[in-house]
């Protein structure tokens, strides 16, 4: 048993257009670029003002900070000094590079950053370098 169409031999077409799916992705990359850069988080410090060469890193380095308050922040996350050795031995177990980046306040005493600076190196951290700002 056949079915005679009458002729009519069309055949459905089953192509995707892209054009307006390409025109949205660029669209959201354009409005990501833009907006990437303002998305910064951290903690707020007055860094010391120094002339020194950029420090370069080969893998995505842990934050420390010390605000003026002495407290003491693992990027944004806020955590007594009795408790940052273990908590960088946590986070670098399964690293190979090891890199710390100290922001420090600069009025905070001398021996209080010494005291973070040692227990960093307790930790096992290999790299410790010290961020600060251009001289203007």
């Amino acid at each position: 048993m056949a079915f005679n169409s009458g002729g009519n031999n069309r055949q459905l077409m089953s192509e995707i257009n892209v054009t307006p799916f390409v025109d949205v992705m660029l669209v959201l990359l354009i409005i990501f670029m833009v907006a990437a850069p303002m998305m910064t988080q951290g903690v707020d410090v007055n860094l010391p003002k120094t002339e020194s060469k950029n420090i370069k890193t080969s893998e995505d380095p842990l934050m420390l900070t010390v605000n003026n308050k002495k407290e003491i922040f693992l990027e944004s996350h806020q955590i007594p000094l009795e408790s940052l050795e273990i908590k960088i031995k946590k986070i670098f177990e399964n690293r190979r590079n090891k890199e710390v980046l100290l922001r420090a306040d600069k009025d905070i005493p001398y021996g209080f950053v010494i005291n973070v600076i040692a227990s960093v190196k307790k930790a096992g951290i290999e790299k410790l370098g010290m961020v600060t700002e251009p001289v203007d």
